[in-house]
């Protein structure tokens, strides 16, 4: 595991398709991004297909790779966006919420989690419906599409600013509304905001 990696030198030859420099990115980033990764799922079944499709995009998307100073959260930002994609489908299964249940919680606590989880989600639902309609467009098309913000910003044909502005104030309107949940919408927001 190399180091150190010269992003100034490795970015502009990605550009030239030339497949070597994305070797050097998967060696040096690949063990970052899999604790990262791990921190996040807790569990290692599926990291490796995640990452695959990481250095996927870095590849599809190499014309565009420009800035080498950012290009170190740009990885990273893509990795957290596919790793909620999963997660989000992963709490969906009823298997994997009581797998996280074991991981996270002492067995007397599960049942109430439960049910607590249940709430919570409901009380999120409910409470992204009464975002203004621009605004809780921009939300769903980043927390449950998983786009980024660029990528919003193209789909509706605004700026990322504003794109980060309605995300802002979402945020922090489902924060102020989730206030009286306690721990339960912590672990809620770790997973999901």
């Amino acid at each position: 595991m190399p180091d150190k990696i010269n992003l100034d030198k490795i970015i502009p030859e990605l550009s030239k398709d030339n497949e070597e420099p994305l070797e050097e990115l998967f060696n040096y980033y690949y063990p970052r991004l899999y604790n990262f990764s791990r921190s996040i799922l807790k569990i290692e079944d599926g990291i490796d297909d995640i990452l695959q499709e990481v250095f996927v995009k870095i590849w599809q998307n190499r014309d565009g790779i420009k800035n080498t100073a950012t290009f170190n959260s740009y990885i990273f930002t893509i990795t957290r966006n596919l790793l909620l994609n999963e997660l989000r489908s992963r709490l969906n299964k009823q298997s994997t919420k009581e797998e996280i249940s074991k991981l996270s919680v002492a067995p007397e606590y599960s049942l109430m989690e439960q049910i607590e989880y249940t709430d919570l989600k409901e009380k999120v639902d409910h409470i992204v419906n009464e975002l203004p309609q621009r605004q809780k467009e921009i939300f769903i098309l980043s927390r449950t599409e998983g786009l980024s913000h660029k990528e919003i910003a193209e789909k509706l044909k605004i700026s990322t600013k504003t794109v980060e502005y309605h995300i802002a104030l979402a945020v922090r309107f489902l924060k102020d509304e989730l206030k009286g949940f306690g721990l339960v919408s912590l672990l809620y927001f770790y997973l999901f905001f």
